[in-house]
């Protein structure tokens, strides 16, 4: 470990060399600086180098190296793997947010601070989009690389599909792009490995025609729920690709089964297709904006976690509903079965993406605001998916999932695609110097 006088020196250097700002313990900053946004990890890490710029990414891996320092990469959104990262550096990108479009080539290119809002909102007036994760708040580089799904999957593939180029700084602060032709293999491992490898500094993504998209959120009694998520399974069953959603429990004030269908098309198509639901008794139909204000998530402590399904028969359908309709408490505690399938299945098979074949997906969402409640919470999640262990296929989605040990993360990078991912990590980072994340061993 470096002397407190070399780490001083070093430290200074930094705040000379880089563009953005850099945070240490005791100064002012860096307690805002440190706070992310699921308030139950708590951590100080030993300095934030809050980057302007990818020459500023490359000095504070630099830093980093000359001082012995773990790094940690805090990109536009939050989850759950990486939050150990006391007495690390912490490569902040926020800063770094910015979303080029190019109508033309219908392609995008976006800085690894970056969320999926601040891509939205670049793509919607040329009638473009990603797949793009389901939360304007997510960040775009963890959710593509780390093979997320999200709200377009069945009408456009995954997001990690889209991939055209990734532009990252790795281990030994070499600044390097990754696509088909340049660093190849690279590349492949980028398909769902995360952030292994380097820190994305921008990805480029392909991007698709989307003129119209609309969305309609029924609420019901938790007494209909067997027949709210059966009809939303034939639903997506017999419909086009382009339709999706979710079927939910949530309670806001009490508990009540949703039904948020999803398309990419205009409103009138989406009501027709909508016919067998809104024929269910129902309290409530919310679209638009009003369905996404409910669906938000509040501030807080948060868990969660996924399994992919073989199937949604009844018997699994009403195990679903007897454990929703017992959370713990009304507000965040939300189980969710996202439909997958379409464009996802068809997409390409080689990427280290083991879930794409699965038809449904389990995704147990708990936030609350009180510490005395995080066990039971926990707990929840945890029961939740043990319910559904019968008819889990093995894979997981990784952006779903946080640290829960290296038997999860083969699940979500496919153990067929394990070797070859640790002799990618061999040659970008022999030293394991990003390995909080679903790590992956150099070999």
């Amino acid at each position: 470990m470096a002397t407190r006088s070399k780490a001083h020196t070093a430290l200074g250097a930094l705040r000379e060399d880089l563009t953005g700002e850099v945070f240490a313990p005791g100064e002012p900053g860096y307690e805002e600086a440190r706070l992310v946004s699921n308030a139950n990890i708590d951590r100080r890490p030993a300095v934030i180098a809050r980057c302007a710029h990818p020459a500023d990414v490359a000095q504070a891996v630099r830093f980093a190296r000359e001082l012995d320092l773990h790094i940690a990469v805090r990109g536009g959104g939050q989850g759950l793997a990486g939050a150990r990262v006391d007495g690390a550096l912490v490569v902040d990108l926020r800063r770094m947010h910015g979303v080029t479009v190019d109508p033309a080539a219908e392609a995008v290119r976006v800085e690894g601070g970056a969320t999926m809002g601040d891509l939205d909102r670049a793509t919607r007036p040329y009638g473009l989009a990603t797949a793009g994760a389901r939360a304007p708040a997510t960040g775009v580089a963890g959710f593509v690389l780390g093979g997320g799904t999200g709200r377009l999957d069945r009408a456009v593939g995954l997001a990690v599909d889209d991939l055209i180029g990734v532009e990252l700084v790795t281990a030994d602060a070499e600044r390097v792009h990754a696509n088909a032709d340049e660093n190849p293999e690279l590349f492949w491992a980028l398909h769902g490995g995360g952030g292994n490898f380097g820190i994305a500094t921008a990805l480029t993504l392909e991007l698709h025609e989307l003129p119209e998209f609309s969305e309609v959120l029924l609420l019901c009694l938790p007494e209909s729920g067997p027949d709210v998520v059966r009809t939303f399974r034939e639903l997506v069953r017999t419909g086009p690709d382009e339709v999706g959603g979710a079927v939910m429990y949530l309670a806001p004030d009490r508990v009540l089964c949703g039904a948020l269908l999803t398309y990419a098309g205009g409103e009138a198509g989406l009501r027709e297709l909508a016919e067998p639901l809104l024929a269910l008794p129902h309290t409530a139909e919310l679209t638009g904006a009003e369905a996404g204000r409910l669906l938000s998530s509040p501030g807080g402590r948060a868990h969660w976690s996924a399994e992919c399904l073989t199937g949604l028969p009844d018997e699994l359908v009403d195990v679903f509903c007897d454990r929703a309709q017992a959370v713990p408490a009304p507000g965040g505690f939300r189980p969710v079965l996202l439909p997958l399938g379409g464009a996802v299945v068809t997409g390409p098979a080689g990427y280290p993406v083991p879930y794409r074949d699965a038809p449904w997906l389990l995704h147990p969402f708990a936030r609350w605001t009180d510490p005395a409640d995080d066990e039971r919470a926990l707990a929840w999640v945890r029961d939740t998916c043990a319910d559904v262990r019968p008819w889990r296929t093995g894979a997981v989605p990784l952006d779903l999932v946080g640290d829960e040990g290296p038997e999860r993360v083969r699940a979500g990078l496919g153990a067929g695609n394990l070797l070859r991912l640790e002799k990618v990590k061999r040659r970008w980072d022999p030293d394991n110097v990003f390995r909080f994340n679903h790590n992956i061993a150099p070999v």
